[in-house]
């Protein structure tokens, strides 16, 4: 009976019933654990301030989203570029998406703020904040989402590509009939979890002052001096965010998986 509900084969589905259990128990441990260690230390967590500060928890919950949403748009218009760039015949273009994509997936997120913001955003006179940290996430998340496009590419068998020639295919129509579905069908679910890091890195938007969620939560942490409260509930709201896109990305993995 326990080996039913607690094993189970690779080829075997989870019925819903096993899940449930599982998860209930697994939370039910972890649960214990947090209990435990928090009664360790003598802390009692107390989110009563919650609905003094709900207002700016709002706020700065819309603003990351309004940020992630304008970084992905970008970032994806960024990635295409750079992506054609690398597949271009002019060579100074080649090698300017090799360094793009070297220093920026090379370099740490945190020393590209600084370098966008205070150098090159101050001598090109970009005060806004908002568009600054759009503009620092769009150029960090484009040279990731212009590998994504790259390996999506690469992974295409090449003897289609034969065959659409031998076939008569023009370029253009080898591109539009068989080399761009299966790049769309290949790129869709991870560009989805790279809209989940896109959210994640936005918190380190923070350190230039943009009042996003991390640095809402910090603020309200400096007044009412609850950090663990304020950083547990801002992992929570963090979840919100990227919970249903891993969901979504599994989601789609599985729908376009197929073999060549």
């Amino acid at each position: 009976m326990l080996r039913r509900v607690f094993f189970s084969t690779e080829k075997e589905r989870d019925s819903l019933g096993k899940i449930i259990v599982n998860i209930v128990i697994l939370i039910g441990v972890i649960g214990i654990g947090i209990y435990y260690s928090l009664k360790k230390i003598g802390l009692e967590l107390d989110f009563s301030f919650v609905k003094q500060f709900q207002g700016r928890i709002l706020d700065g919950f819309l603003l990351t989203f309004y940020i992630s949403i304008s970084s992905f748009v970008f970032s994806s218009l960024i990635g295409v570029v750079v992506f054609l760039f690398q597949r271009s015949n002019l060579i100074i273009l080649r090698y300017f998406s090799l360094l793009y994509v070297k220093f920026i997936r090379g370099t740490p997120l945190i020393m590209q703020i600084y370098l966008f913001f205070y150098i090159i955003g101050t001598a090109w006179g970009i005060d806004n904040r908002f568009v600054a940290g759009v503009l620092i996430l769009s150029i960090f998340e484009g040279a990731y989402i212009a590998e994504i496009l790259r390996g999506s590419f690469e992974s295409i068998d090449k003897n289609q590509i034969e065959i659409a020639r031998a076939i008569g295919y023009t370029k253009k129509q080898t591109i539009k009939f068989v080399i761009l579905p299966q790049l769309i069908v290949q790129t869709i679910p991870a560009l989805t979890g790279q809209f989940a890091s896109i959210i994640k890195d936005s918190s380190l938007l923070s350190i230039i002052a943009i009042i996003e969620l991390t640095q809402t939560m910090r603020e309200i942490s400096s007044l009412n001096f609850k950090l663990f409260e304020c950083y547990i509930l801002l992992g929570v709201l963090y979840l919100v965010f990227t919970l249903p896109l891993s969901y979504i990305s599994e989601k789609l993995e599985r729908r376009f998986k197929y073999e060549n």
